[in-house]
């Protein structure tokens, strides 16, 4: 069923911020929508366009996205789970080509950050291409570090830095 909670109204762009959590009539608009960007953004073998229905039903995920109109129509989106109480992942951030630069992956991923440390989680990691600049650029911002390169992740001429942002402990 689609839900809708109001995460965040960001004033200075004008967008909505929503997780899935109450009834929401255009919900499988916003989804296609969704779909539509994964595969045009990522390689079929790193997308989870065939799959994404299946995603959004495991047990500790979340999806964030920014609607920028309330009709449907996203700018971008992130996905997310804690698959223990002390770590998260961030799986997958994307935002449209004419939207980048505009601020809505860091405040995609700013939201996404918050809803894991509500979960209390002692680490938040992920995976990016070391040749993916402007992600790069963004994650370091906001206070992740490289751990370490893993060779052939994405393919095997394709590497992956994994990433890390820790939480303070309370």
């Amino acid at each position: 069923m689609w839900r809708e909670k109001l995460y965040l109204w960001n004033k200075w762009r004008s967008s909505w911020w929503w997780s899935l959590s109450e009834t929401r009539p255009n919900g499988p608009k916003v989804i296609d929508e969704i779909v539509r960007i994964e595969k045009k953004i990522f390689p079929k073998h790193e997308s989870l366009a065939r799959s994404f229905d299946e995603e959004l039903k495991k047990r500790n995920s979340g999806l964030l996205f920014s609607e920028v109109d309330g009709d449907g129509h996203v700018a971008g989106y992130v996905m997310y789970s804690w698959p223990s109480s002390l770590c998260a992942s961030i799986t997958k951030l994307a935002v449209k080509e004419n939207f980048r630069g505009q601020g809505y992956g860091e405040e995609l991923l700013k939201a996404a950050i918050e809803k894991c440390r509500t979960r209390r989680v002692h680490r938040i990691s992920l995976h990016v291409d070391p040749l993916r600049t402007p992600a790069m650029t963004l994650y370091k911002k906001l206070g992740f570090r490289v751990d370490n390169l893993i060779e052939g992740y994405y393919s095997p001429d394709r590497h992956a830095y994994r990433m890390y942002l820790d939480f303070e402990s309370n």
